[in-house]
């Protein structure tokens, strides 16, 4: 197991902290978890891939499953 010390200022640290505890993790557990996420391929390949679904599709999802709310999709047909 490889160990890394990174430094950080005081407001990084508290957003880290932050988000730790709102995630219930210690700080280091909250860090190890987003390093590995980083390191992850297949997260980085499916979240290119959401990416590349909004930028194409996103106006015509929209259009097709909007809220009834919003008074379009297919809900108006009914």
């Amino acid at each position: 197991m490889k160990q890394i010390n990174v430094r950080v200022d005081d407001e990084v640290h508290a957003g880290i902290e932050a988000r730790a505890a709102a995630a219930g993790m210690t700080v280091q557990a909250y860090a190890k978890q987003v390093l590995a996420d980083e390191a992850n391929d297949v997260r980085h390949r499916f979240l290119t891939a959401g990416a590349h679904f909004v930028d194409e599709f996103a106006e015509s999802f929209a259009e097709e499953f909007a809220s009834p709310s919003t008074g379009r999709g297919p809900a108006d047909a009914a």
